[in-house]
């Protein structure tokens, strides 16, 4: 897993302004409208467990995979640090989400944070799907969200640039795509540039993360090929319908 390997150090600050609180309403929302009385819930790609400790704090039980180590250290590390009774509720395990087993079947399985982007072939994303089906029990919903091809066309990633800093370090991110449109998928060049405060040192952290957008039909098609039955499609944390200025899109499938 080269994503996220030296990212993984960084990523919560990057991330520091991310509305995890507001996803996880949405998410326990959706949760509750469309499976209520959920109790135990899968997470395919994890990262360092923002979500899942939220989810946790509201009295469900997470079984959470991630291929990085590295973001599981920083999840095992805030787990130590949690208190006992939101701790007892998560589990961190690391696993490839195209063909982990877990053994056991849940209530619900979530895939956060574009993961199901990050699954670039036909073969990867029925894979994952196929994970998801196989952890499910009868009548458990599977929610996840990607990015939405007719926006992804209609409005073009561009270059961008992002600092943030916190006591110790001042981080700078240029983020440079190139679309493959042939393919359905955009690299996401990122040159992340860490000044250490303290210290007065530098590095750059450079990773390419190959993104693929996906269009409802085949995202229909795929899921019945994996035993779902596709409930919804909504924009990300406003349930509108999605458009051509819709980048992230939320599916709900029934098994």
């Amino acid at each position: 897993m080269t994503n996220f390997r030296k990212y993984a150090s960084y990523y919560d600050l990057l991330y520091r302004d991310k509305d995890y609180v507001g996803e996880v309403n949405y998410i326990d929302g959706l949760v509750q409208k469309y499976h209520r009385g959920t109790q135990t819930i899968l997470e395919l790609g994890c990262g360092t467990g923002k979500h899942a400790f939220l989810l946790a704090d509201r009295g469900y039980s997470l079984h959470c995979i991630d291929a990085s180590g590295q973001m599981l250290d920083i999840a095992r590390d805030t787990l130590h640090a949690t208190d006992s009774d939101v701790a007892a509720r998560v589990e961190f395990n690391l696993g490839d989400i195209r063909s982990y087993q877990a053994g056991v079947k849940f209530d619900a399985v979530i895939a956060l944070f574009h993961v199901v982007s990050y699954q670039t072939a036909n073969e990867d994303l029925l894979a994952t799907f196929r994970t998801a089906a196989s952890h499910l029990k009868t009548g458990g919903i599977f929610i996840f969200d990607c990015w939405y091809g007719p926006a992804v066309l209609t409005d073009k990633p561009e270059y961008r640039t992002k600092s943030i800093e916190d006591e110790r370090f001042l981080i700078e991110r240029i983020t440079t795509p190139e679309m493959w449109p042939n393919e359905n998928i955009v690299d996401v060049n990122f040159d992340v540039k860490v000044t250490d405060k303290n210290s007065g040192t530098q590095e750059t952290v450079r990773e390419l993360h190959r993104m693929r957008y996906l269009f409802s039909p085949e995202v229909a098609y795929y899921l019945q090929e994996c035993g779902f039955r596709l409930e919804s499609s909504e924009e990300w944390l406003t349930g509108g319908a999605p458009d051509t200025g819709t980048w992230n899109v939320c599916y709900i499938a029934r098994l």
